[in-house]
């Protein structure tokens, strides 16, 4: 499972780094190395989110779903 997990770090990161490309084509080599970074650890906070999420699904009928 390491070499996935770097992967989809990885493409996050690449992904954002074109999503600025594509909003401002002349952007700095800082703005894309902060790009880089933010989409790094954007995907480890998806994660983070999805596994709680699935981790509550087991525990019964969550809040907002009518029982």
């Amino acid at each position: 499972m390491g070499i996935l997990n770097t992967l989809e770090e990885v493409a996050g990161a690449v992904v954002a780094v074109e999503g600025l490309e594509k909003v401002d084509p002349n952007a700095s080599f800082l703005g894309k190395a902060a790009a880089a970074v933010a989409g790094y650890k954007g995907v480890e906070l998806v994660k983070e989110k999805l596994e709680e999420k699935s981790e509550g699904e087991g525990e019964g009928a969550s809040p907002d779903q009518p029982a």
